[in-house]
């Protein structure tokens, strides 16, 4: 869980006496919640590249002060500067909500110690807060830890969900563009719904020769993940055969994102955004299909669902998650998924893993109406050309 240690009460941790009391050092430095979700963003992007992790530990006020009433602004002086007072000069704090939460970013925890720094910032937090508070008044104190990068999650191997407490600065941009959005949603579902209209007779065509050349389903549904890390069901028309081993995919995924092998385009059903050349569990009307792109005609129903979108990055199978480095998990939480993106109209499967997940980052950050418009009359051209299909 990226959850080291959620919703804990300072209170059970209280002691019966008040030590005595001592200065509070007020060099540290409160910032504001702008300012402090632009330093955890800067946080976030040290640790990608160093790769060492840090703790977010979120301090919640809320019921403590709605009891303090009229004391509450001495309260909201004290409480801060006593919490840095108990942290090293190198950890960041602020106002992560401001008047409410208070947040503090742990830098550089060294790996293998993190339950240890957890406890012994917790037992530090309530010796400090001991000096101005009373042990009822702790007890109305709610705190959580949040580990970056997110830990791989036990029931899934791989799965590594989003833990939205350490993305502040997605959630401000969602709320910027929430009209935007609704916009584009609507589009979507408009969209999807004609298509599958026009497309059906089509469909119905491919469908009757998946079932006349191989046994087996006509659909073939895989477990994808959607935005912030949430699973769903992706649809496609089967291409290959049935009980295909997914080992070798597997084993190709990880030398791809690795930058180990040449890059040619993968296998479908088990597709991600990389794809095996010659492989031989597709069949020959599957082949067809992924030259054509007709296999992911289904996948209009995830959009219709609301799992995808017409225009995102593409959504990755969960083993394929245990590869990642930690900047690569960005572009699983700043876009839903999406048929078609901006890194198949530039290149398709001939674009190396780092440079795709930059296509696709660069998509969620200049992304609007105009550039979904764009990358959607620029993606039959690229189907049709095969540039880069398998």
């Amino acid at each position: 869980m990226s959850v080291l240690s959620s919703g804990n009460n300072l209170g059970a941790q209280a002691r019966n006496g008040r030590p005595a009391p001592r200065c509070v050092d007020t060099a540290h430095e409160v910032v504001s919640e702008e300012a402090f979700a632009r330093l955890l963003c800067l946080e976030r992007r040290r640790a990608e590249r160093s790769q060492k992790p840090f703790l977010l530990m979120l301090l919640d006020l809320s019921q403590l002060l709605l009891e303090a009433g009229a004391n509450s602004p001495v309260l909201l002086k004290k409480i801060p500067h006593s919490v840095l007072s108990s942290t090293r000069e190198t950890d960041i704090g602020g106002w992560y909500e401001e008047g409410f939460v208070f947040g503090t970013v742990l830098t550089e925890i060294p790996a293998g110690k993190l339950s240890g720094a957890v406890s012994a910032m917790s037992t530090k937090i309530n010796t400090a807060l001991l000096e101005i508070l009373s042990v009822s008044q702790i007890k109305k104190l709610r705190i959580s830890f949040h580990l970056f990068p997110e830990e791989s999650g036990t029931q899934t191997p791989g799965l590594m969900p989003a833990d939205l407490k350490l993305y502040p600065d997605l959630r401000e941009r969602d709320t910027m563009t929430k009209a935007a959005r609704v916009v584009k949603r609507s589009i979507d579902v408009a969209a999807s719904v004609v298509l599958l209209g026009l497309l059906l007779p089509l469909m119905a065509m491919i469908a009757a020769a998946i079932k006349l050349t191989s046994c087996g389903p006509v659909l073939f549904r895989q477990k994808r993940l959607g935005q912030y890390g949430r699973a769903f069901t992706l649809l496609k028309f089967r291409s290959m055969y049935v009980d295909s081993d997914s080992v070798i995919h597997q084993n190709f995924v990880k030398k791809f994102i690795a930058g180990t092998v040449s890059q040619h385009p993968a296998q479908e059903n088990e597709d991600s955004v990389y794809k095996l050349t010659q492989d031989p569990r597709v069949t020959r009307v599957g082949k067809f299909l992924r030259k054509t792109s007709l296999d992911e005609l289904p996948q209009l129903f995830n959009v219709l669902r609301g799992q995808m979108s017409l225009v995102g990055p593409r959504p990755p199978i969960p083993y394929e998650i245990a590869s990642y480095e930690a900047w690569h998990r960005r572009r699983l939480l700043e876009a839903k998924p999406g048929m078609t993106g901006l890194w198949q109209v530039s290149g398709r499967s001939r674009t190396k893993f780092d440079d795709m997940v930059r296509l696709d980052l660069r998509y969620a950050r200049a992304w609007s109406l105009s550039l979904d418009f764009r990358i959607l009359l620029q993606t039959p051209r690229a189907v049709f050309s095969r540039e880069g299909a398998y």
